[in-house]
């Protein structure tokens, strides 16, 4: 799915114009990305987690060579999917909490 199919998709389901929900989609967008970019988590509850993680510096190998290399230490985006998205993808029944 593309983020104009998504739009088309959150339009309809929320009984609103392309355009509107296509605001929606950037505003929520830009707002993940500014949070992580921070330092923050951004946690939406049955969909997933996202988060900054840092990367350790490392030696690693030049595939057409084989020679080393230096890999420099660097900040990622990650994502941790939910247990309501994870359910949803996998198609079994959600555990029941205790």
């Amino acid at each position: 799915m593309k983020k104009s199919e998504l739009i088309e998709a959150a339009a309809a389901e929320a009984d609103i114009s392309k355009a509107a929900a296509g605001r929606a989609l950037d505003a929520i967008l830009d707002a993940v990305v500014k949070a992580v970019a921070k330092g923050d988590t951004v946690t939406l509850v049955g969909f997933g987690t996202f988060k900054s993680s840092k990367r350790v510096a490392r030696t690693g190998r030049n595939p057409q060579t084989g020679a080393e290399i230096k890999i420099s230490a660097s900040t990622v985006p990650r994502f941790t999917a939910g247990a309501g998205f994870k359910v949803a993808v996998g198609g079994k029944k959600a555990a029941k909490k205790k």
